[in-house]
């Protein structure tokens, strides 16, 4: 029988390259600190100023003596909340259901095609391109343009928003429906299923996430745009709630107290939107840039 000898060797075994996992936590710590004040400071000083009457006005940091909740119920009849809100809610709501069946529409074709047809590629570029170009410079022409075509109300202006929010839509997209394999538009079509069948039955469903994304993206800008309602909305009984807020702005002074107090309504709305959907907006911005 033979003694099974065990030959310890003496070189030394090859050490694990250590990962660099040193963080820098003052750095981190200032930037959230940084970041907390940025978001939340607004938010607090909004909160504050809509709660306080006008003669607590000299320390706008300082917590309201006495809370004046009359200041919401002011603001809700001074600014006829309920009509501005009605008009603010349609023009968001049909924008959305329209520039999610319209601009889906024409961004799978575009993407499908544009690979093969020069034209599908040059619209695609086309609708990217304006993208870049600001609402500034086109705004001159544009209300010479709605005032000749009798399009300054809110039907007008509800159609402008689908238009103009096709660039980004089609951006997005167009990134989307790249990652949806062709082999299931072709078994489709096998089955016999025609073009607007397969792109309802088959691709739209897919494009929940993106849905998602565009709507709250669509949400956020229709609710929050004040620039556009602005030089084309000519009949007051049809603003929207952002141009309601000018009723606090008197020659002489102006009821900041109320003003704020209206703010808080108006921002309710897309603050809930936005925590609640967040992920979706995150999740299809970059699944639409990458794919």
């Amino acid at each position: 029988m033979q003694a099974n000898v065990e030959v310890k060797s003496n070189e030394p075994k090859p050490k694990k390259r250590a990962k660099n996992k040193h963080i820098n936590w003052t750095l981190t710590s200032v930037l959230m600190v940084v970041a907390i004040f940025a978001i939340l400071g607004p938010i607090y000083i909004t909160i504050v100023i809509a709660l306080k009457d006008p003669s607590q006005m000299t320390n706008i940091l300082s917590l309201p003596k006495k809370i004046h909740w009359e200041n919401f119920a002011n603001a809700w009849s001074m600014t006829d909340f309920p009509r501005m809100f009605f008009n603010t809610l349609f023009i968001t709501v049909v924008n959305i259901i329209f520039t999610i069946l319209t601009n889906s529409m024409a961004a799978y074709v575009i993407t499908r095609y544009r690979l093969k047809n020069k034209f599908f590629n040059m619209m695609y570029y086309y609708f990217i391109s304006a993208m870049f170009i600001p609402f500034n410079v086109i705004m001159l022409p544009l209300v010479k343009e709605v005032s000749a075509f009798h399009m300054d109300n809110i039907l007008g202006i509800t159609f402008l928003y689908i238009v103009f929010g096709l660039p980004q839509s089609i951006f997005l997209y167009s990134g989307f429906v790249k990652g949806i394999p062709t082999a299931l538009e072709e078994a489709a079509i096998m089955d016999g299923a025609k073009p607007y069948q397969v792109f309802f039955k088959v691709i739209f469903p897919l494009m929940k996430p993106m849905h998602a994304t565009v709507a709250i993206l669509s949400f956020m800008w229709t609710w929050n745009d004040f620039l556009m309602p602005l030089v084309l909305l000519s009949d007051p009984h049809q603003q929207t709630l952002q141009l309601a807020q000018y009723v606090f702005q008197g020659q002489f002074s102006t009821q900041y107290n109320l003003a704020f107090a209206s703010y808080v309504l108006v921002l309710l709305p897309v603050l809930l939107m936005y925590v609640f959907f967040q992920k979706y907006i995150i999740a299809g911005v970059t699944s639409g840039s990458v794919k």
